[in-house]
């Protein structure tokens, strides 16, 4: 997770194909601490993709084009960014880490 100069740039664990999208939770992954989220779409021609955009988007009050997936493409973990960065957006992140 960072805050600095680029915007927040944080790791992320997809969970695609579930139920309902879900933003919260904390994954032990290979980028260390990773932000669990859960999206109906499939992993399928970037959907899932598409999906975690639109979900953070939604999560820290930002416009979908902010968000962009800076590593990970075509897997789960992925690295984030979000640029510009909303105000207080490290404590949204570390609540959503803290979230169950």
């Amino acid at each position: 997770m960072d805050g600095a100069a680029g915007g927040l740039r944080f790791a992320v664990r997809v969970k695609p194909g579930a139920k309902r999208t879900a933003v919260g939770g904390r994954w032990a992954g290979r980028h260390g601490d990773a932000l669990v989220v859960a999206v109906t779409a499939r992993a399928v021609e970037g959907k899932a993709n598409e999906a975690v955009r639109v979900a953070l988007a939604a999560e820290f009050g930002t416009r979908r084009a902010d968000v962009t997936i800076v590593a990970g493409e075509r897997g789960r973990d992925k690295i984030v960014v979000i640029d510009p960065a909303p105000p207080a957006s490290a404590d949204r992140l570390a609540d959503l880490l803290s979230a169950s």
